[in-house]
């Protein structure tokens, strides 16, 4: 599998319906690192709403006309207290299985990246589950920094 067969391109709203699946792959991967997600029907996001946002940078990575991966970037603002007014924050990465470990998180890294710096966002985050290690080790290969932990008490 040639790694020039892949296409990355911003998403449409032709892309929804196997957008929306992907959401509820990813929901579906997430349980079982967190007890509170909602039973189903659940949704982590408005997808549809965020592809024509000019606030919102939707990328898609297709093969062989096929969507294998996808990702998001949002302007938001920044607690008010922070050194940045608004920041960029990552979301949906989702890859199908097996198009994982062939670079493609990276690919759609550095498109949001781009779109972030076009937009002045200097600062960029994300949330990931702490026993998620391979997502974490993705998102540190390409440069990202543990930087703060959530706790829960019940």
């Amino acid at each position: 599998m040639s790694t020039t067969n892949f296409i990355l391109r911003e998403a449409t709203p032709n892309d929804l319906p196997i957008l929306l699946q992907f959401e509820q792959e990813l929901i579906k991967a997430e349980r079982p690192f967190d007890i509170t997600i909602r039973e189903d029907p659940v949704s982590y996001y408005d997808i549809g709403q965020m592809i024509p946002d000019e606030d919102s940078y939707v990328v898609v990575v297709e093969h062989d006309g096929k969507i294998v991966a996808s990702g998001y970037a949002q302007s938001r603002r920044a607690r008010h207290y922070l050194d940045h007014e608004y920041y960029s924050y990552l979301g949906f990465m989702f890859t199908l299985p097996e198009f994982r470990g062939k670079g493609l998180n990276a690919k759609i890294i550095q498109a949001l990246k781009d779109w972030s710096a076009k937009k002045g966002l200097n600062e960029m985050r994300l949330t990931v589950y702490d026993e998620n290690g391979p997502a974490i080790k993705a998102y540190e290969k390409v440069g990202f920094k543990k930087h703060i932990i959530e706790m829960r008490l019940e």
